[in-house]
């Protein structure tokens, strides 16, 4: 059975006409089926889909991203690579079953793959614990990509997480740690990560491991530091302005990618990324293997100064690069804007500014005169 969102109930009328008009049982036994009228309702449902999905705004995105028949995790693994290994356990407390881990294959190249796992119904999301994942999660994690760094693996994330678990067992085994502890790694990698934000991408639980050189969202999921349900109620102590917060907080694809805080939009099937799950698949498996020949000629250290650049340069104009300086400690430099050396320039001539500028009026109101 299909779930419908709130928006959708138009097309929710639309395939329920579609099916009954597909029945070749009615009221008075067997009847002849009507083809014509079937393409004409599926071309209504394919342009009221079109049309609805088009025009979303932030929190109805938001809806999409969560959706119950949304694709996993589970699912892309299966469907993308071949000879999957699951492994488990952190090596120190347990297994965390809200995170997939291991290594398989892809087009007979070896690669490291975790996914951050929901679960498709009410037992296996608790089994998963929504996505949410605990300590020993993400110490597996950092277990396994210190492995792949070592034997030259690259890593491949799936993030779909609402946050990482908040419960006080999580904090007393050192959360937070964890989680910094994951960041640090994955930005220490010198083999090419990267993160496709397939759902949800929920504060420091998807940052800790979409710390990558490249950061793909598919076109319906979000990313940002907290749900907009719970900037609403900090901000305006109202969590039902879930909107004004969504519309706010800059959490959708298009609005991140102009921001420049992720580097690739995949497109969704028409009506969301459940509506043709094969699709899907198949377009996430050519973008990971478009993003990994990037990066099949280059040394470990400059894949990681890709990182490390891809990063600093976040909110900046024209980003870090590296030093020419070579008695100075060969790290990153800021390479400042012409306008902000413009206006560094006058503050500290202040004087001289003022002559100038007395100069170029002057000869501004000369050149009038004549």
């Amino acid at each position: 059975m299909r779930n419908y969102l709130d928006f959708e109930k138009e097309i929710k009328n639309l395939e329920e006409d579609l099916d009954a008009s597909k029945n070749p049982f009615d009221k008075e036994g067997i009847s002849e089926v009507d083809t014509k009228k079937i393409e004409k309702i599926q071309d209504e449902i394919n342009e009221k889909l079109r049309s609805t999905y088009s025009s979303l705004n932030s929190w109805q995105k938001v809806q999409v991203a969560r959706h119950e028949d949304r694709p996993r995790a589970n699912f892309y693994i299966k469907k993308i690579f071949s000879n999957f290994t699951l492994l488990s356990g952190d090596r120190l407390f347990a297994e965390d079953k809200s995170i997939i881990a291991g290594f398989g294959l892809i087009e007979g190249k070896s690669v490291l793959i975790l996914g951050q796992e929901k679960g498709d119904n009410l037992n296996t999301r608790l089994e998963r614990n929504f996505g949410m994942m605990k300590p020993e999660g993400y110490r597996k994690c950092i277990r396994l990509m210190k492995l792949a760094d070592r034997f030259r693996i690259p890593v491949i994330s799936f993030i779909d997480t609402p946050g990482a678990y908040p419960g006080i067992g999580a904090e007393q085994r050192g959360q937070a740690t964890a989680i910094a502890n994951s960041i640090e790694c994955c930005m220490s990698l010198k083999v090419p990560n990267i993160s496709i934000i397939i759902g949800e991408g929920g504060s420091g639980g998807a940052i800790a491991l979409a710390s990558s050189n490249k950061v793909i969202m598919l076109e319906h999921s979000i990313y940002s530091v907290i749900s907009p349900e719970g900037c609403a109620s900090i901000l305006w102590r109202d969590p039902t302005k879930s909107l004004e917060a969504a519309e706010a907080m800059k959490l959708t694809a298009d609005e991140l990618l102009n921001l420049k805080i992720i580097d690739e939009i995949i497109p969704e099937p028409i009506g969301g990324a459940h509506r043709d799950t094969d699709q899907i698949a198949d377009e996430i498996k050519k973008s990971i293997l478009k993003n990994l020949e990037g990066f099949e000629n280059l040394s470990g250290d400059q894949i990681f100064d890709h990182r490390k650049n891809r990063f600093l340069k976040i909110g900046r104009d024209q980003g870090f690069k590296k030093s020419t300086n070579t008695e100075s400690f060969q790290g990153l430099s800021y390479v400042q804007p012409g306008y902000n050396k413009l206006v560094r320039f006058f503050n500290k001539n202040k004087s001289i500014s003022l002559i100038t500028l007395g100069v170029l009026g002057l000869a501004a109101f000369l050149y009038l005169l004549v």
